[in-house]
């Protein structure tokens, strides 16, 4: 009572995002219970979900897999592509289809006679003289169709999605006075995207951004233009490695490139399944976040090969020589703690490190900052046989590890304990890693300190959590460290040990 309380009060003072994470959270159980006749629902009447979920904390994200089964099909593209639903599957020459019917993004897909003209963040289609009209009610003189779509994965936020450029997407008829001569003439496809909004987090990097690009882009076989809203130089250096691997073609800053560049066909916006995941049953060849972490793998192994072979030059000379390690003594497994500086670091680190040590791991300590090459933290942590890091964005370079013989530990901090196993557990599981959570006790936490032992603070983080992200924000994500009990964390380090010496010991016998 006192939650449907709380949202009339936000819902009659205009805070709709606030009353609807509310709602959201208070009708928990019911949607669980009720989720495939809601599902059919939706499906039924082709309405997006429209709740507002509060950036790393509300989502459903199960519901969102099972909502993007119901995806599009675009056969008329040439890259087919293959999502199973009628909405725009098949595109005729001289047409704009959208799909704005899923809540995490709309896409929209154009074929025919397409022209670019940045100053008016415009891009235009002009139709065949003996087209059909069906002029829209909407638009004047010229215009046949006319839509507007913000190309960015994160559609339900409105906070964020007011900052992100908005696209014109305008059908013309052939005929008419407003004409752009191409400057630039492209034969493959084009791909138009944003990399505003959260980009500089390197969990929405991937999560909103790569991953996406990669499910949209990946039906051409590099054999696509990218064409970025909101471009950022530092972007396109940072992943300099992957782009490639997706693009043929250097990406063009759709602002800042006044040219008219023309295509046969486009798409605007990207397509996104999951949490930094790839569905398989989406994708046209069934490709899956494996499929995805290969990429990778192939996007890093040259500067990796160059980074090695570079260490290798800096111990020549007079260099003193690294043991080498006798042939019956076993190689120690290679552990990797990403370490945290101020909210959610662990302050007894050095501790850590020798409890992993005796244990019998090779224990690397790794920070990464913004700066830290992607190159370098991949060369690492893809040499690694576990990793063990605190909730936060730097969990998303679980990533960069061997699927299926390699362990991921992540420590839950209070109040925490969905964001964690939503954005790193379940997808780590679906990479086929060994994940291990572990959920400090209060007396681990920072807040135990700061709160009574009667605080709701500490013996009930979810009643803060439901009052909305800023409280989690605040209180569980910048105000906390953490203190291990190497008593209880112990048992995990055994379990992942165990289970590494098992892989490897199994390995060796297929050998």
């Amino acid at each position: 009572m006192v939650q449907h309380q709380r949202y009339n009060q936000l819902k009659n003072g205009g805070d709709e995002e606030a009353a609807t994470l509310v709602f959201v959270w208070t009708n928990r159980g019911y949607y669980r219970r009720r989720r495939p006749k809601i599902l059919s629902f939706l499906l039924l009447s082709l309405l997006s979900c429209g709740f507002i979920l509060a950036p790393h904390f509300f989502s459903f994200s199960s519901a969102l897999s099972h909502l993007y089964f119901f995806g599009v099909q675009n056969d008329g593209l040439s890259g087919d592509l293959d999502v199973n639903a009628p909405l725009c599957s098949s595109i005729s020459n001289g047409s704009v289809c959208c799909d704005r019917s899923h809540f995490r993004s709309d896409i929209c897909f154009m074929k025919g006679d397409i022209r670019t003209h940045s100053p008016t963040s415009s891009v235009f289609l002009y139709s065949p003289k003996n087209s059909d009209d069906n002029v829209s009610s909407t638009v004047d003189g010229d215009e046949l169709q006319h839509e507007k779509i913000k190309p960015y994965t994160r559609k339900w936020e409105t906070s964020i999605m007011a900052t992100i450029d908005e696209l014109n997407l305008i059908s013309k008829r052939r005929n008419s006075d407003v004409d752009h001569s191409c400057d630039v003439i492209h034969d493959v496809p084009a791909v138009i995207f944003s990399t505003g909004g959260y980009t500089g987090n390197v969990y929405h990097e991937f999560n909103d951004g790569i991953i996406p690009l990669y499910i949209t882009s990946q039906q051409f076989n590099t054999e696509v233009v990218f064409m970025i809203l909101e471009y950022h130089d530092w972007w396109v250096m940072k992943y300099a490695d992957i782009l490639p691997h997706l693009s043929s073609y250097p990406p063009i800053d759709f602002n800042g490139d006044n040219r008219t560049h023309c295509f046969t066909e486009a798409i605007t916006g990207l397509r996104i399944h999951d949490e930094l995941t790839v569905d398989p049953i989406l994708m046209k060849n069934n490709e899956s976040i494996v499929d995805f972490r290969n990429l990778l793998d192939r996007a890093y192994r040259p500067r990796i090969t160059g980074l090695i072979r570079k260490a290798q030059e800096k111990t020549s000379g007079c260099a003193l020589a690294t043991p080498k390690r006798m042939h019956n003594q076993p190689k120690k497994p290679k552990l990797v703690i990403l370490s945290r500086k101020g909210s959610r670091a662990i302050t007894n680190q050095h501790i850590l490190v020798k409890a992993a040590e005796e244990i019998g791991f090779e224990v690397h300590v790794l920070r990464p900052e913004p700066t830290t090459e992607l190159a370098k933290i991949y060369m690492e942590l893809n040499s690694s046989d576990a990793m063990i890091g605190v909730h936060g964005a730097a969990m998303t370079h679980f990533l960069f590890m061997r699927p299926h013989c390699s362990v991921f530990i992540q420590v839950i901090p209070l109040g925490t304990d969905w964001a964690a196993e939503t954005y790193y557990g379940e997808p780590a599981r679906k990479l086929g890693l060994k994940y291990i959570g572990y959920k400090i006790s209060r007396r681990e936490s920072s807040l135990v300190d700061e709160y009574d032992k009667d605080d709701p603070v500490l013996t009930d983080p979810s009643s803060l959590n439901q009052k909305g992200w800023e409280y989690t924000k605040k209180i569980y994500l910048e105000r906390q460290t953490v203190k291990l009990d190497l008593t209880r964390f112990r048992k995990r380090l055994l379990r992942a040990y165990d289970y590494i010496t098992r892989i490897h010991l199994q390995s060796q016998h297929l050998a």
